[in-house]
């Protein structure tokens, strides 16, 4: 029997396969990186399940998270967002998501890419934590709360430090596997 992290329901194929091959794999492509900004952004205050089933429809519907494409959305196409149900329908999310592909590029433009800005924030090499319990692992942190408020300053919306903490476990730049978890040691290894 596979062993893996407790917060991934045993009989969602969709949770299992995000987990096993997704979560907390380091992510250095920026347009990946962006795909999981515009999750996180559109998850707060929801269940994680809930933006996972309309990831395909986000991935339609948002240009297939090309931030350039994405930063030239116009208010018609956010009215025609608000009228489909493939996304969630919250105006200030999909505003969100327009404002932060043009901050997003600003971004990549200072730093060469916007991966290599959030990678610095790390020394450039994932943190590996030795969670053995879900409730060891903490909503946010002090570095989640660091780049949170740099992003917000940079002109960031709906990226606080909780979502920023998610955004940072997704993408691998923080191994959150449970210690006794099948990807936790394998994750643990790489090296950048």
């Amino acid at each position: 029997m596979i062993n893996r992290c407790g917060w991934v329901p045993k009989n969602d194929p969709l949770y299992i396969k995000y987990h096993d091959e997704e979560w907390g794999v380091p992510i250095t492509n920026d347009q990946k990186m962006f795909e999981f900004i515009v999750l996180e952004s559109a998850q707060a205050g929801l269940s994680w399940i809930t933006v996972l089933r309309k990831r395909e429809n986000y991935r339609r519907l948002f240009h297939r998270f090309d931030p350039k494409r994405v930063a030239t959305m116009t208010e018609r196409d956010v009215t025609k967002l608000l009228t489909d149900p493939g996304v969630i329908r919250n105006r200030q999310k999909i505003n969100a998501t327009i404002n932060n592909a043009k901050r997003f590029l600003e971004i990549k433009k200072e730093f060469g890419s916007f991966s290599r800005y959030l990678w610095n924030f790390v020394g450039e090499q994932p943190i590996v934590n030795h969670r053995r319990h879900l409730a060891d692992l903490p909503g946010k942190t002090k570095l989640s709360e660091k780049i949170a408020g740099d992003l917000k300053m940079r002109g960031f919306q709906f990226f606080g430090p909780t979502v920023c903490y998610a955004h940072l476990q997704a993408t691998g730049l923080v191994n959150d596997h449970l210690a006794d978890c099948f990807r936790y040691k394998p994750l643990s290894e790489i090296e950048l």
